[in-house]
């Protein structure tokens, strides 16, 4: 039985919509500038995806290709963990703010870039700001609202992520062919830049009053495991064998270095990630089934569009017009899902509910064919949406929920870096899986006369195997339904574990205050007035009001901040 701490006792004084003071018209203003944020980082990579063709026909390396996703990749994924505890220490606003201009100065060289090291350097310190955005979004939404309240916005958070995987491919497409590929990365300039005036007007948190060492042996350890298991994921089955000396030994490094780590951080005073937060059930039950659920999400996103294109046969536009279903499926349960949490304030049900809905969906999609249709896709494409927006949201008001608010930076950025880091090895995982499952499949159905059938055009231009004689069309979109459906026929059974596992997940009354410790709020059933459960440190301020206060009671100014869903 987890033990949580009775909450400490605080001053409390009456409060408007948040109890930090805020007006509703700044929670309103700071939720858009955060989802703005979380706009522009969630839709990077399927933007640069689709230019990437025509980027290396400009700047050359075809055979440096892959790194310039990787890249961003391998640097937003390790520096997610470490934004969590860098912003419990020096605050959440002026945090955010770094990882926002960060993301944007470099977004610009990546646009000005002249060859293709430039390019993949500058995305690499781009990943470090996107890292920051995705994981500090949600953060910040538990500064500002309390858990009770989380609920009903938490959805928009979802949804954001949902519309960023669809429209990332059409906006950046668009992009290309219209103008240039620079484009894709000039475009979010002036939305971030709007982003971050919005919330360094309107954003006020406490500043940390005590100041902490930060546990710099702990990250770099986390970085170079994570890095190794992340270049294991790029490298492996594709660049390199899975055999290979260099991905053996990337694999024993990441053990090593893993290892290490934990050691490391069962020791220091004030770990970068503090193992105690996992003596809990409901963290460590939210962190694996976030893990699992990035596995599913992630591979839809990337494997239904080539279901969609090579096997029901829609062009690259309409495939993605027919991921709409998922994005609705994802905004529609998230904000449902959370309106009923904050009012009911009951959250185990719909992650249940949610991985059911994605066990099934796995399982019907395994089973499309190419005589399908859409009416066999459809489907699926919305129950898989619907499952996710239970799920995910719910997941981090959950863990919000049961972790000291001096922790929440640290849980949330773990069940963010946990859902990506998931997503990114079952991407590459899946990979493998479709390309060996490929391989024997083509041999098996190609007539003998077919000669050979370049698996590049068959996995990169699904637009081009029906321009091949009829009988090698043929077994082509059979061989790649076959393929695809071995996806996600080994995606159903992970989807049940994580449903299996979320039965265990602890339901624990929801507090009504954004501060206290975990379980201080009311029993379930209609929320009540809020109030305010906060220490009293100075508000972040501008610089001419902390100028004004250096000599007084104000502090310096500090301050801000994944997922996903």
């Amino acid at each position: 039985m987890d033990r949580t701490p009775a909450p400490t006792p605080r001053a409390e004084t009456t409060s408007e919509p948040s109890d930090t003071g805020l007006s509703h018209r700044e929670v309103v203003l700071c939720l858009f500038a955060l989802l703005l944020g979380l706009f522009v980082a969630a839709i990077d990579q399927t933007m640069v995806s689709v230019a990437l063709p025509v980027i290396v026909g400009d700047l050359g390396g075809l055979e440096q290709l892959s790194w310039v996703v990787a890249a961003y990749l391998v640097t937003s994924t390790v520096s997610m963990p470490l934004y969590g505890k860098i912003s419990d220490v020096y605050g959440r606003r002026v945090v955010f703010q770094t990882a926002l201009g960060i993301y944007l100065v470099t977004s610009m060289f990546c646009g000005l870039a002249q060859d293709i090291n430039q390019l993949i350097v500058f995305r690499a310190l781009q990943g470090i700001g996107g890292g920051g955005l995705m994981t500090l979004a949600f953060t910040i939404l538990g500064d500002i609202l309390s858990p009770r309240e989380r609920g009903r916005y938490m959805g928009y958070f979802a949804g954001t992520w949902a519309v960023a995987g669809v429209a990332g491919p059409f906006i950046g497409g668009l992009l290309t062919d219209a103008g240039s590929w620079r484009l894709i990365f000039f475009v979010k300039l002036p939305v971030g830049v709007f982003a971050m005036a919005v919330i360094h007007r309107v954003l006020r948190l406490p500043i940390p009053q005590t100041r902490h060492r930060i546990d710099f042996e702990g990250a770099a350890l986390l970085v170079g495991a994570i890095t190794s298991v992340m270049l294991v994921a790029v490298w492996g089955g594709t660049t390199f064998p899975w055999t290979s000396p260099l991905i053996l030994g990337l694999i024993g490094a990441a053990l090593l270095l893993g290892s290490v780590f934990l050691w490391w951080e069962a020791r220091v005073p004030e770990p970068i990630l503090p193992l105690g937060l996992f003596r809990n059930s409901i963290v460590t039950v939210c962190v694996v089934v976030g893990f699992l659920i990035g596995v599913a999400m992630f591979g839809a996103f990337v494997f239904l569009p080539l279901l969609l294109q090579a096997v029901v046969g829609l062009s690259a536009t309409a495939s993605g017009m027919f991921m709409v279903p998922m994005m609705a499926g994802v905004t529609t349960a998230s904000i449902v899902a959370g309106r009923l949490v904050s009012r009911t304030g009951r959250y185990k049900v719909w992650p249940v509910i949610g991985m059911g809905l994605v066990v099934g969906a796995m399982a019907i999609l395994a089973l499309v064919g190419a005589g399908s249709g859409l009416a066999g896709v459809v489907p699926p494409i919305l129950l898989l949406g619907l499952g996710m927006g239970m799920v995910m949201p719910v997941l981090n008001v959950a863990v919000q929920n049961a972790v000291e608010h001096k922790d929440l930076g640290v849980a949330t950025s773990t069940v963010t870096f946990v859902r990506t880091m998931g997503g990114a090895l079952g991407v590459a995982v899946f990979g493998a899986i479709l390309t060996a499952r490929l391989h024997v499949e083509l041999v098996r159905l190609m007539p003998a006369d077919a000669g050979d059938v370049d698996l590049a055009v068959v996995a990169n231009r699904p637009d081009e195997i029906r321009n091949l004689p009829g009988p090698v069309a043929d077994a082509v979109i059979e061989a790649l339904s076959r393929s695809i459906g071995t996806v996600f026929l080994v995606a159903a059974p992970i989807a049940l574990i994580g449903w299996a596992i979320v039965w265990f997940l602890r339901e624990i009354p929801l507090r009504e205050t954004v501060g206290g410790g975990p379980g201080a709020g009311r029993p379930p059933g209609p929320p009540g007035p809020s109030r305010i459960e906060m220490p009293e440190p100075a508000p972040e301020t501008s610089p001419e009001v902390a100028q004004q206060g250096a000599a007084g009671r104000f502090p310096a100014p500090s301050g801000p901040a994944s997922g996903g869903t």
